[in-house]
């Protein structure tokens, strides 16, 4: 953990239009980037915490977006209490979809975000100024579930430049539920990580590829259907067991 303390990372946080996914993408030179930036519940929001990373940014981020906290209110309430906060930098998407980020003074350039609607990008150590607008505009113009919009970010960053150093870790966070979930079940929709590859981005869509299509069979399953059967006849009226399109 100690290689991020000089990282140079480009990330984005963000949730799907109809507030039913939250997740990050992240990609950086140091391994390990999948255990430190991206945090992300269920209902609550999600968050990156980067340059200088300060590790206690997520459970207390994820905790006051818990409490119905905006994104805004949590970037406050995390730096302000920081003093190192000038080395730091974060994105927060909350429970409502509003986004808010931080770019500390001392962040080594090219560092800086842009807050969207859903979403949050930011960078810093990168190789120059266009790749927070380059993931900006893929999540925006990108068509589909969430993990393939944060992925298409992550694949734009990339392309036009990244990490300076070069890029070797990557990751990708998406949490969400569904009525037939057992509660024993975490929220992880998504949760995939690459470390130490030439091409850690290109090898994340891989792996994409194949969770979707892992989904897919276990949703076509026959337990998953009986167990959507159990719910719509337990409930009145129309089922909500309604499937979520795979992010």
């Amino acid at each position: 953990m100690s290689a991020l303390r000089r990282p140079g990372t480009f990330s984005i946080v963000a949730c799907d239009d109809k507030l039913e996914f939250w997740g990050v993408a992240v990609a950086t030179k140091p391994m390990s980037v999948g255990g430190i930036v991206p945090w992300a519940e269920w209902r609550s929001g999600a968050l990156a915490t980067q340059a200088d990373s300060n590790y206690s940014y997520g459970a207390q981020g994820l905790a006051a977006l818990r409490r119905g906290r905006s994104a805004a209110d949590v970037v406050r309430l995390l730096t302000g209490a920081d003093p190192g906060r000038d080395r730091r930098q974060l994105g927060v998407v909350d429970a409502r979809g509003r986004s808010a980020a931080w770019t500390g003074a001392e962040c080594h350039a090219w560092a800086g975000h842009l807050e969207g609607e859903h979403y949050t990008c930011q960078g810093n150590l990168l190789a120059g100024d266009r790749i927070v607008p380059a993931m900006a505009t893929a999540f925006e113009t990108t068509e589909g579930p969430i993990a393939r919009r944060l992925y298409a970010a992550l694949v734009a960053g990339a392309k036009n430049g990244g990490d300076r150093r070069g890029t070797e870790s990557a990751a990708l966070r998406v949490v969400h539920r569904e009525p037939w979930f057992d509660s024993a079940w975490p929220d992880l929709w998504v949760d995939l990580r690459v470390d130490q590859s030439p091409r850690p981005v290109l090898e994340l869509g891989r792996l994409l590829r194949l969770d979707e299509a892992n989904t897919r069979t276990m949703l076509a399953s026959r337990e998953v259907r009986e167990r959507r059967r159990r719910l719509a006849t337990a409930s009145p009226g129309p089922s909500p067991a309604r499937i979520a399109r795979r992010p």
